[in-house]
């Protein structure tokens, strides 16, 4: 995988009588180390000022998000493990519990995917069952490799 990377990151909601979809698409930079892999990418989102810095640390059987910035949490998905943290926002602060049910990595040899479907509560009360897929590709193959 080349250091200059294109990250995509699409997520799905899926509550009582609706899906809610996301979806960012970043350039970013990747490495390894110690069989781990890293993705670190800047993030605006719109109605906030500011941009949030993400790293991506994907591991055998465990993958975190970490954003700091504009808004700051350390989220981690592990298969069938409940971990809470809190989400920091322009807002106020939220407590967040995740519970990971399916982690899936496919890796290829410029491209990295990764499924996470998982359990989100906040403030101790469930919100939805979700699902997040993180495309990493490098980026002399260009957006259609997306």
């Amino acid at each position: 995988m080349k250091k200059d990377v294109l990250v995509s990151i699409s997520g799905l909601q899926y509550e009582i009588d609706k899906e809610e979809a996301v979806e960012v698409i970043s350039v970013g930079e990747y490495y390894n180390r110690n069989g781990k892999h890293y993705v670190v990418y800047e993030e605006i989102l719109e109605d906030m000022e500011g941009t949030t810095n993400c790293t991506i640390k994907i591991a055998e059987k465990q993958i975190d998000i970490i954003k700091r910035g504009a808004s700051n949490v350390h989220m981690v998905f592990e298969e069938n493990t409940k971990n809470t943290t809190y989400y920091q926002t322009p807002y106020g602060e939220l407590q967040v519990g995740i519970y990971t049910t399916q982690i899936k990595v496919t890796e290829e040899e410029n491209k990295i995917i990764a499924n996470i479907n998982y359990g989100l509560d906040i403030n101790y009360a469930f919100i939805s069952d979700c699902q997040i897929q993180l495309k990493i590709s490098s980026k002399k193959m260009g957006s259609d490799t997306l």
